[in-house]
């Protein structure tokens, strides 16, 4: 359905300014909007594979499994089932972890991972559980300890600070993930 709402947009877009006799403007518009869009992608490139590479460091230097230490009692008190499954606690831990670093594109196996462990424990197949939502949403509103697309987004367009946005989406996304834990434990007597 999405496809087909772009689809009709691009479509009208396009359609309404050949017919206003702007046939001109909009193809070149399309022609410097994919070529700046190519120049942001390939400054994109080098910035995730930084980020990747300090991802990578922060594995190998027991970061990363020193934060999963930390995070292994918090989350065996928020899910309720998960929590007491080794392997869908552990995905889940190496998920949120990757997503608190910033790096979505290596958490999104473990979150696949992570739904199949839940769903194994899941009683009823054709409704999510309780703790697969929960898991959707603390994923969605994860901690963003460095928001590393955000930062490689404002570097690539050369802002002046692309750090300058750190604390405010720390500060952001831990109240989006509190809310959305206590939401999830509140609505889950109703839904």
């Amino acid at each position: 359905m999405i496809n087909i709402i772009w689809f009709l947009i691009l479509i009208v877009g396009i359609g309404y300014g050949v017919f206003n006799g702007n046939g001109e403007l909009v193809s070149k518009a399309i022609v410097s909007s994919t070529s700046s869009t190519v120049e942001l992608i390939i400054a994109l490139v080098g910035m995730m594979c930084l980020w990747c590479g300090v991802m990578k460091i922060a594995e190998k230097s027991g970061l990363t499994d020193k934060l999963a230490k930390v995070l292994k009692p918090i989350l065996r008190l928020i899910f309720k089932e998960a929590g007491r499954d080794e392997k869908a606690l552990g995905a889940i831990v190496m998920n949120l972890t990757a997503n608190m670093f910033g790096l979505s594109n290596a958490a999104t196996p473990f979150g696949i991972k992570a739904m199949e462990e839940m769903d194994r424990l899941n009683r009823d197949k054709e409704v999510a559980s309780n703790d697969m939502v929960l898991f959707l949403v603390l994923n969605a509103a994860c901690i963003q300890f460095v928001p590393t697309t955000v930062v490689s987004i404002r570097a690539a367009l050369n802002s002046q600070n692309p750090g300058a946005i750190i604390f405010a989406a720390l500060c952001t996304t831990t109240f989006a993930s509190i809310l959305g834990v206590l939401l999830c434990k509140l609505l889950r007597k109703y839904f």
